[in-house]
């Protein structure tokens, strides 16, 4: 597919040690040695020399990588100059580029190029756009696993199941007296297991989500018992407003937080609920109470030092139904709260936020919450919404088949809905994207990558 030459800052807008532009397509060889003053280039070789514009003003002295298709990134023939961090060098050798005949790339345009070269899946093509924009340890392995392109191989097999039944089905159909229909029973057992298998991935959909974006863990007790305190305690960090006056905290307030283990908690720091308040606080507690109703766990924070009263009490039963901590605060001031709490809080953590073993604790306990909901990132797993909704749809149409089969129709009237059940996995390998559905997924790539 013969396609323009495009060029890309493919490093950050900031300053830094080293940028690089990259060009890719037919015309790179050109653009080589148009905008390039050095030894001839070898494959794969960083080769000195200097970057200069179109009418030969020297730009930078740089590294120059070509990497001759099809063994390149994008499968074309691409070339990499490394310069000085400078932006402003950056852009001068950018427009340089583009003046020698590439033209800008759009979003993503490179990762595009190479999944029509067949280097990557569709699937593999968007972790990508999860690799670039990890912000943990948990989150960079998972991309990179997908990267590597495991789900891509788990999908294909699935997708040769179902194409074999098809086939069998097609030969039945076609030579009645030379091929036996499958029976009902064996085409049942056959596509149980194709959807079981599809449970298992729709299952990996909600756990990754939980590695990329992170445990939501939202903080809630009645007024003044700590709270905003505990986060500041779990990030090192004075990121709340503290007071020791009640309703201080009127909005909700989100962090990141590390844990032990490598996953990351979103710490959700909510307004003190309670009953009586002024439209104000008002509006924050109705904040609070749909963080606790979306969270995955609850931080429950209790003033332990003193007798439970209505608001207290109130808040631990309400969140008995949660998966929770619950944290009686300020040890230090007395423990009259702590010994008053009812069995379904024996297990509670108690300690002062000025006691660094406490707040370990909590952050421990969040860690062991994590750690139940881990993803094993090494097995086949789905890493967006798109490809849980493609697996969403091989299952309705696999659910359909099974109807047939249940109803003791004819087993020729599958053909549809298994054909649709693989059209559906197609879609998240590529096989069958359309280029409305690539434009959708590459649009949130960076431009450069």
């Amino acid at each position: 597919m013969n396609q323009p030459t495009i060029a890309a800052i493919a490093t950050g807008p900031a300053a830094g040690a080293v940028a690089i532009v990259r060009v890719s397509g037919d015309g790179v060889r050109e653009i080589a040695g148009r905008v390039f003053r050095g030894p001839a280039l070898r494959a794969r070789v960083a080769t000195l020399g200097t970057v200069v514009s179109g009418d030969g003003e020297r730009i930078d002295e740089g590294l120059a990588l070509f990497f001759p298709e099809p063994r390149s990134y994008t499968g074309e023939d691409v070339l990499e100059l490394h310069v000085h961090g400078s932006p402003a060098v950056a852009r001068e050798v950018l427009l340089a580029t583009l003046a020698a005949g590439a033209r800008l790339a759009g979003p993503g345009e490179f990762t595009r190029r190479a999944f029509y070269a067949g280097k990557l899946d569709l699937s593999a093509a968007e972790a990508v756009a999860d690799l670039i924009a990890a912000e943990h340890r948990g989150a960079v392995r998972a991309a990179a696993a997908r990267l590597s392109g495991g789900l891509a191989s788990e999908v294909e097999r699935l997708e040769a199941a179902l194409a074999e039944i098809l086939e069998e089905l097609t030969a039945a159909l076609d030579f009645p007296d030379e091929v036996p229909a499958p029976s009902p029973e064996e085409l049942a057992a056959r596509i149980a297991r194709v959807d079981e298998e599809l449970a298992g991935l729709a299952g990996s959909w909600e756990r990754g989500r939980l590695v990329r974006e992170g445990l939501a863990v939202a903080i809630v007790g009645p007024p003044n018992a700590g709270k905003s305190s505990l986060l500041n305690a779990l990030l090192g960090a004075d990121r709340a407003l503290v007071s020791e006056l009640a309703g201080t905290t009127r909005d909700t307030i989100e962090e990141s937080l590390a844990l032990p283990g490598g996953a990351v908690a979103r710490l959700i720091d909510t307004a003190g609920l309670r009953a009586g308040a002024d439209a104000l606080e008002a509006a924050g507690i109705a904040r609070s109470e749909r963080a606790l109703a979306d969270a995955a766990v609850s931080v429950v924070v209790i003033d332990g030092s003193r007798p439970l009263d209505g608001a207290a009490r109130d808040i631990l039963a309400r969140t008995r139904g949660y998966d929770r901590v619950v944290y009686f605060n300020k040890s230090d001031l007395g423990s009259a709260g702590y010994a008053e709490r009812d069995g379904a809080e024996r297990s509670a953590l108690h300690g002062s936020i000025l006691e660094p073993a406490a707040v370990e604790a909590v952050r421990s306990a969040l860690a062991s919450f994590a750690r139940s909901e881990t993803l094993d990132v090494a097995r086949p797993h789905l890493g967006t919404a798109r490809q849980a909704d493609a697996v969403l749809e091989a299952r309705r149409a696999l659910s359909l088949a099974t109807e047939t089969i249940v109803a003791g129709r004819p087993v020729d009237l599958l053909s549809p809905d298994l054909a649709a059940a693989r059209a559906a996995l197609g879609q998240l390998t590529g096989r069958d994207a359309s280029e409305a559905l690539l434009d959708a997924i590459f649009a949130r790539f960076c431009i450069g990558k």
